[in-house]
């Protein structure tokens, strides 16, 4: 009875290795994968910086506000009505100034907004990839590796076609 057992018990563990082993190969990740992750990262940092542009030109391009300097000034001053005072802070440039600061507070929410389409979107990545890709280079820092030569790759490709 005892060797029934240990039969048993053997054949199981050398079951669950397989099972285990074919549950690896379909979380292993392609190079596919890597390009798709790769290629939603790269897109991010384009729509990152289109966005940075954008608030750069609300910046130096804002008639009411009229340049970077005014602009800083203003930012060192906001919030503090005694400061705001000393630099003669009017009303158009305090709507000016919040329309831009509303601006750039959204950035970053808007940043993860496009991101997480991107992910959700099974043609672009897809999230059981992104989730695939995302654990193995955190466990593995030569795929982190692989995968960070592969966007600037992508990016440097990019900026040659521009």
């Amino acid at each position: 009875m005892k060797k029934i057992w240990m039969f048993l018990a053997l054949f199981g563990g050398m079951s669950l290795a397989a099972f285990a082993q074919e549950a690896g190969d379909q979380n292993e990740v392609s190079g596919e994968d890597l390009k798709k992750f790769a290629s939603v990262e790269v897109m991010t940092a384009e729509f990152v910086e289109k966005k940075t542009e954008e608030l750069k030109n609300m910046i130096l391009n804002n008639e009411v506000i009229d340049g970077g300097a005014r602009y800083n000034e203003i930012k060192a001053a906001w919030g503090d009505s005694a400061k705001e005072e000393a630099i003669k802070l009017t009303d158009e440039e305090r709507a000016a100034y919040k329309a831009i600061k509303d601006f750039q507070d959204s950035l970053q929410q808007s940043v993860v907004e496009y991101k997480t389409e991107l992910i959700k979107d099974d043609e672009v990545l897809g999230v059981s990839i992104y989730n695939k890709v995302n654990s193995a280079i955190k466990e593995d820092p030569s795929l982190k590796e692989k995968l960070d030569q592969l966007i600037l790759e992508m990016k440097e490709k990019k900026s040659g076609e521009d």
